[in-house]
């Protein structure tokens, strides 16, 4: 049987896009970027995408094309902001029920999870959780990351 999955990620600064495209590629993943209407460039953009992130906000984001319902398994990614996830993967969870499907959770971040898990399980109650990882500063480290991402990925396979 093939397992159908589907990374889906949201990425301020590149470092949640590079392990999304990593992780697909080892598992032969579709790929969806989650886009935050709201700009979060810049320092002002860091301040407000920790800001809303710390308050629990859920942001606007463009319309997603890829149906969870759809696949077997559903890997998603974002940066820490504020030792919590960002708006956009918040709000992405509040749109997309994933009662019963098997989700697994990166992460990316310049320090570290400080409780960050468990506030983005708590947004899928009804999911089954089969892994999660958390790669810092990972576009300083492409190569170490892209180990890290293969060996998690391996690890994937076999909750599958």
């Amino acid at each position: 049987m093939t397992v159908k999955s589907l990374v889906v990620y949201y990425s301020r600064t590149g470092n949640a896009k590079f392990v999304a495209e990593t992780v697909a590629a080892e598992l032969g993943s579709d790929i969806e970027e989650v886009v935050d209407m709201k700009s979060r460039e810049g320092k002002l953009g860091w301040m407000s995408a920790g800001r809303d992130a710390m308050q629990g906000k859920e942001t606007q984001i463009s319309p997603t094309t890829k149906v969870p319902a759809d696949y077997d398994l559903i890997i998603i990614g974002t940066p820490i902001c504020a030792w919590s996830p960002s708006a956009a993967i918040r709000t992405y969870l509040s749109k997309n029920d994933l009662t019963g499907k098997k989700v697994a959770l990166f992460f990316t971040m310049d320090s570290n999870l400080r409780g960050a898990v468990e506030k983005t399980k708590a947004l899928a109650p009804k999911a089954v959780f089969v892994g999660d990882l958390a790669v810092a500063k990972t576009l300083e480290n492409k190569e170490e990351a892209a180990k890290k991402i293969a060996e998690w990925c391996s690890t994937l396979k076999t909750q599958i």
